[in-house]
């Protein structure tokens, strides 16, 4: 990069921790750090949701996806949006069955509400499902960013991990979630920035402009978007979009705790509820931009450059090859600032989120007198540190994917999402099921998922559907089996319970 990207690059990093260190100073309790005060305007927590929800991934891989269709088959179209509508059906059911439920009482996490309900064992399982799965997606979201920064200045991808790492760490640990959301729409505003004009030069570059990209399009099948496929093993079929992009939208929107803590931030239910339905029409058109993204730098390899053979057997390279090469001075600072910014507000989010469930679900519970609220606020700042370190360590072994990005990351949300999904439908829609069967369910859930990866056979798309189903209808038949035994045993209908 030249001076006046490095420059940009910069000032865009003292920037966010100039956020952060100003947030940091109106901290006074964990209710602060967690939840800024639950008194952020619904178009922050709106932006917020979206910044969150796109990361480095979004940025980097998105565009593979519509570049090059994968090993087996997947992508090199736009079909990639039939799972960003089934992301709008989850929505909808997320505002309309679970949202209100939050707004009762006060929660600091949303695991809380699995105590209320089944007993602290089922709340504690769900919650560190939750830590494990969000660090090793998250890891391998910010392996993804130190691509970028790997393409553009002579770094190891350990160091840039460890710049990109401690730099979000430590507006976080100043700032807490207030810092986190303000950021956030900074953060959203600069990626949408350096997209869009990526994507104009792009255009630019390609002879004949957009009657070539029609044209080449058509030729390549680019513009498909819907795939009625009835195959269980193939990704990004409308049904498998549409059926578990809002199963899986429903579980990461509605029981995951990085996505309920926005909320949580709202002023109220209805403003909650604004910003989420509003961000998915914010979602639907960012995605439509990165595909776009995607299908102008297949167009523009094919007429104008060509790649290197390392770069194009790994599509995930292609869009950081192209900044790294073709972006002017100064143009190709505020990309590589867009790719920042998109992932350090995942990321962020991430680190925030990880330490309010260690701290609310299992350092309070385990410590349950009154604690200094100062030693509180001391403790969270350092558990956001801990889970910075363990996400760098991820990002380091993530470093050897062959596949694209994206599809690894939403593997691994599907993994559990579904059984813990399952869990809190149960407890919010039936009260016949006991703490014991919720969680044999649960194990059944990730049991009957593990399988289901395992065969290879069935697409990722599906697992939390999977899940979610098997973990709620075991959790069902074994409450059923011991209430049948109980009432059947000669010393009474409480035998055994």
């Amino acid at each position: 990069m030249d001076t006046l990207d490095l420059a940009l690059c910069i000032l865009y990093m003292a920037g966010v921790l100039g956020v952060g260190w100003a947030c940091g100073r109106r901290q006074r309790d964990v209710r602060d750090y967690f939840l800024g005060g639950r008194s952020v305007p619904w178009a922050a927590v709106l932006a917020s949701i979206v910044a969150t929800e796109t990361s480095t991934v979004t940025f980097i891989s998105v565009p593979a996806f519509a570049f090059a269709a994968n090993s087996r088959g997947e992508g090199g179209n736009f079909t990639f949006l039939s799972f960003v509508l089934g992301s709008l059906v989850g929505r909808l059911v997320v505002v309309g069955c679970l949202l209100p439920a939050y707004f009762r009482g006060e929660l600091l996490t949303v695991y809380q509400l699995l105590e209320q309900r089944f007993n602290r064992t089922v709340r504690q399982t769900a919650s560190v499902l939750f830590l494990i799965t969000r660090s090793l997606a998250d890891g391998v979201r910010l392996m993804a960013t130190a691509l970028v920064l790997v393409a553009l200045v002579p770094w190891s991808d350990a160091t840039a991990i460890l710049i990109l790492g401690a730099v979000t760490v430590l507006y976080t640990w100043m700032g807490g979630m207030r810092a986190v959301i303000w950021t956030d729409v900074i953060q959203w505003a600069v990626y949408l920035v350096g997209a869009t004009t990526a994507a104009v030069l792009l255009w630019q570059g390609i002879p004949g402009g957009w009657e070539t990209v029609v044209a080449v399009g058509r030729e390549h099948g680019k513009f498909r978007v819907f795939d009625f496929t009835l195959d269980l093993a193939r990704s990004y079929t409308f049904w498998a979009g549409l059926v578990g992009g809002a199963f899986l939208t429903t579980a990461t929107h509605g029981t995951d705790q990085l996505m309920v803590q926005r909320y949580l931030c709202a002023r109220s239910l209805r403003q909650a509820a604004v910003a989420l339905l509003g961000s998915g029409v914010a979602v639907f058109l960012q995605f439509g931009l990165f595909l776009g993204i995607g299908l102008l730098l297949f167009v523009f390899y094919q007429q104008a450059g060509s790649l290197p053979a390392e770069v194009a057997q790994r599509p995930d390279r292609v869009f950081p090859h192209f900044v790294a090469t073709a972006l002017p001075a100064g143009v190709k600072g505020l990309v590589v600032a867009a790719v920042f910014a998109a992932a350090m507000s995942t990321l962020s989010s991430s680190l925030n989120s990880l330490a309010a469930a260690s701290m609310s679900d299992f350092y309070r519970a385990w410590n349950p007198g009154r604690m200094n609220t100062r030693a509180e606020l001391t403790i969270s700042q350092w558990l956001t540190l801990a889970w910075g370190l363990v996400q760098m360590a991820v990002a380091w072994g993530a470093t050897h994917l062959a596949e694209r990005v994206v599809d690894t990351v939403l593997a691994l949300a599907s993994f559990t999402n579904g059984p813990v999904l399952g869990l809190f439908l149960l407890g919010l829609f039936t009260r016949r099921v006991d703490s014991f069967g919720a969680l044999t369910g649960l194990c059944a859930g990730l049991m009957g998922v593990a399988t289901l990866w395992s065969t290879g056979k069935v697409s990722w798309q599906w697992y939390v559907v999977a899940g979610a189903v098997l973990t709620a209808t075991a959790a069902w038949a074994v409450t059923g089996w011991r209430t049948t035994r109980a009432q059947r045993s000669p010393l009474g209908p409480t035998a055994g319970v």
